[in-house]
């Protein structure tokens, strides 16, 4: 589970990341926050997920120490290198698809999540926009798995969406 907050003031933030790290705990289900490692630090959280403009893998893996999952963005070879080498646990790479989450986002064509998950030893996680309507578009990439938020918080019976999801990227995922 990762939370995401770009808008949210950092007090209200921490409360949140609290709440959320318990619920977590609960169901023995890996927690991390996306861009705040001083959030990341406060509430214990297994980890932090970083971007190119954030912080640096290794700067983060320094604050947070050995045992925590460091997460990077990636969207070259490039990139995905140089966060493996600096110490990432795993990759985000996208957006393989348009996303209304992140409407900004630079999308990565499948071609060079392809790339990318032939240059690292590190799990590929594809993220932005995946849906039931395309995540097969992802087979034969390599990739360890997918984030999603729209296709799940977007639907009807989101128990019912994220069990469908689980069902189709496993056959998609390489095992």
């Amino acid at each position: 589970m990762q939370l995401r907050e770009k808008a949210l003031d950092e007090a209200s933030f921490l409360e949140e990341a609290r709440a959320i790290r318990e619920l977590c705990a609960r169901y023995q289900a890996p927690f991390v926050i996306n861009d705040n490692v001083d959030i990341a630090l406060a509430v214990n959280a297994d980890g932090v997920h970083v971007g190119q403009s954030d912080m640096q893998a290794a700067d983060a893996r320094k604050k947070l120490g050995p045992d925590k999952i460091i997460g990077v963005s990636a969207q070259t070879v490039e990139q995905a290198l140089l966060a493996e080498k600096q110490g990432a646990d795993y990759l985000g790479v996208g957006a393989v698809f348009s996303t209304s989450t992140k409407p900004d986002a630079a999308e990565v064509s499948i071609d060079t999540l392809k790339e990318i998950c032939g240059a690292v030893k590190i799990p590929v996680v594809a993220i932005g926009g995946i849906s039931p309507e395309n995540v097969k578009e992802l087979k034969g990439s390599n990739v360890a798995g997918a984030a999603v938020v729209s296709a799940i918080f977007a639907a009807a019976d989101i128990e019912k969406a994220a069990r469908d999801l689980k069902e189709q990227l496993e056959g998609v995922v390489e095992q």
